[in-house]
C-alpha cells in the first residue's frame, strides 16, 4: 500500500530563503498523545529563519537537536483529522491552533499540509478568529503572555538561574514596548493595557496610528528620538528588540523596576542592583492551556493580532524575505490550501 504524501516546505541544507524547497512528503501518524492537524495556517517566526541559517552564533548548549531534511514552523492553524491513543478533549473536525513542540525542537514541522504534534500544544481555536489569524498568535501571544502575565511552567531558563517571574501591572503601572510594532510588540501592548497599565510604544513613525488604534498612550517615533532620553520613570521595559542595545533602558526605569529584553543581552549583575532594576528574561513554551486564555481574550476582542502580510505555503521563500525586510506591522503567515 502507497504511503499517502502531502506538500510540505524542506531545506535539505542551511542558508538563505532559496533552501526552501516545496515538496512532496510523507503525511506524519499521530502516535500516543498526539493530534494530527490538517493545517489551514502557518504563522511564521524568528526561530524558523534560525532553524534555515543552522542557528549560527548559537552556543552548542543551547542548541536544540535538529536533522536535515528538516520542515520548520511551529505555528499553525486548522482541523484535527485524527486523534491519537489516550488523547482527550480533541475530535476529528475540531478547530485548533498552537505552538508545537517548542523549545525542544525547532522541527515544529509546520510548513506543510499535515502536523502531528502532543494534544497539550494545541487549544481549540475561537469560532470568531480565522486560521490566518489563529496561527498568526501562537509563538507571540504566548511570548508575550509568559513576559508578562504567567509563565505558566517550571522549565530553567537557559538565560538565567533565577526564575522569571512577571512582575503584576495596574493601573498605577507604566509600561514601555520597545519594538511595538512587530509580533510580540503589538500583542504585548494590548495585554499591558488589559492589565490596565499605561503603555509608550516605540517603534518607527510609519506606526504611529497603527499602535494609538491598538490602545498605545504614547509613541515614541525612534527615528527622531532616543526613547532611553524622552521616557522617564517606567515602571516595566519589554525590549522586544533586546540583544546587546537592550542595557540603555536601564536609565529609563524606576528604582524597583524591571526590563525584560525578549532576545538577552549584555547585563551588569552589580549595576543593575546598585539601580534597583530587575533584568529577567524567559524562553516562551507551548502551553495550550495558556494559548486557551489568548483565545478567550481573541473571542471577547480584548486582543486582536495584525498580519503584515500573507503567503501560500509555496512561497515561504517569499514570506522569508519580507522577514528579512524588517519593519514588520503584525505577523506574516503561510496560507494553506
Amino acid at each position: 500500500m502507497p504511503t499517502e504524501t502531502m506538500n510540505a516546505i524542506r531545506l535539505h541544507e542551511y542558508g538563505g530563503p532559496e533552501v526552501l524547497r516545496y515538496e512532496a512528503v510523507p503525511v506524519p501518524e499521530p502516535g500516543p498523545g498526539r493530534l494530527l492537524v490538517r493545517v489551514h495556517a502557518v504563522g511564521v517566526n524568528p526561530p524558523d529563519w534560525y532553524a534555515r541559517e543552522g542557528m549560527p552564533g548559537v552556543p552548542a548548549e543551547l542548541k536544540p537537536p535538529v536533522e536535515l531534511p528538516l520542515i520548520p514552523g511551529t505555528d499553525v492553524s486548522g482541523v484535527v483529522a485524527a486523534v491519537g491513543t489516550g488523547v482527550e478533549g480533541f475530535a476529528v473536525g475540531d478547530e485548533v491552533f498552537g505552538l508545537l513542540n517548542f523549545p525542544t525542537s525547532l522541527q515544529g514541522n509546520a510548513y506543510a499540509e499535515y502536523v502531528t504534534a502532543s494534544a497539550a500544544d494545541f487549544a481549540h481555536k475561537p469560532a470568531g478568529v480565522d486560521h490566518e489569524h489563529a496561527a498568526a498568535v501562537a509563538m507571540s501571544g504566548l511570548t508575550a503572555w509568559q513576559f508578562l502575565i504567567e509563565l505558566g511552567h517550571d522549565f530553567p531558563s537557559p538565560f538565567q538561574q533565577a526564575q522569571h517571574r512577571p512582575m503584576a501591572l495596574d493601573a498605577g503601572s507604566t509600561v514601555l514596548v520597545n519594538g511595538a510594532a512587530g509580533g510580540v510588540g503589538h500583542l504585548a501592548l494590548q495585554l499591558a493595557k488589559w492589565q490596565g497599565a499605561r503603555v509608550v510604544a516605540v517603534a518607527s513613525g510609519a506606526h504611529d496610528a497603527f499602535l494609538r488604534d491598538l490602545g498605545a498612550d504614547e509613541v515614541i517615533d525612534y527615528t527622531k528620538d532616543r526613547p532611553e532620553e524622552v521616557a522617564h520613570d517606567v515602571d516595566l521595559v519589554l525590549d522586544c528588540v533586546g540583544g546587546p542595545r537592550s542595557k540603555r533602558f536601564l536609565k529609563a526605569i524606576k528604582r524597583g523596576g524591571s526590563l525584560y529584553p525578549v532576545y538577552f543581552g549584555e547585563f551588569d549583575d552589580e549595576e543593575n542592583a546598585r539601580l534597583g532594576i530587575t533584568v529577567t528574561a524567559t524562553q516562551v513554551r507551548s502551553s495550550g492551556a495558556q494559548l486557551a486564555a489568548i483565545g478567550r481574550l481573541l473571542e471577547d476582542g480584548a486582543l486582536r493580532v495584525a498580519i503584515d502580510s500573507a503567503f501560500p505555503l509555496e512561497d515561504a521563500r517569499a514570506a522569508h524575505e519580507r522577514a528579512a525586510q524588517g519593519h514588520l506591522q503584525g505577523k506574516i503567515v503561510l496560507t494553506v490550501a
